[in-house]
């Protein structure tokens, strides 16, 4: 299989999905910030016409409906060595929690890095997937998402409701 790519309907609007052989390499809002290329995406599919895809969307609607915490999906970046270790951390982060840029910064041995990994955060290709909503301002507060901060608040709300089993409305916007 080639590049490819489709469209799917979700709780958070319509998304691009976009995959590589076996793997995902890309899940994209309607209005990202840094979308792909038309040239990057390759051909279109149907999601229910690509097994990958039909998995993908399954996925993405459990989790937006609260009965998934991980997900299981072949996945790919294909990032600088900085985004990747970034990206790494993002993985890392449990459902329902958050942690800052600054704080990744200091995993990866530099706290003045933090705008830097607000970078390589907002050009994450897997919204969702690999968690970059969980990542918040050094006060806590609601920053940055390339999806939009609406969606980021509802994400973040959804998983502390379903982690604590109480409605939470966490962020003012």
């Amino acid at each position: 299989m080639s590049i490819r790519h489709a469209y799917v309907s979700s709780d958070l609007g319509e998304l691009l999905m976009v995959a590589d052989g076996d793997a995902l390499t890309g899940i994209y809002f309607e209005n990202h910030w840094y979308p792909p290329a038309a040239s990057a995406i390759g051909d279109r599919t149907d999601e229910y016409a690509d097994p990958l895809f039909t998995q993908a969307a399954h996925e993405i609607r459990e989790f937006l409906s609260g009965t998934r915490r991980e997900f299981t999906l072949d996945t790919r970046t294909d990032g600088d060595a900085f985004s990747e270790r970034v990206w790494s951390e993002l993985r890392k982060i449990p459902y329902g929690q958050t942690t800052t840029y600054g704080q990744i910064a200091g995993q990866l041995g530099d706290r003045n890095l933090a705008q830097r990994v607000g970078q390589a955060v907002g050009h994450n290709p897997l919204s969702i997937v690999i968690a970059c909503h969980r990542v918040v301002g050094a006060d806590g507060a609601l920053t940055g998402y390339a999806g939009g901060l609406p969606r980021k608040r509802r994400l973040l709300e959804l998983e502390e409701e379903v982690a604590t089993g109480h409605a939470a409305h966490l962020f003012a916007i």
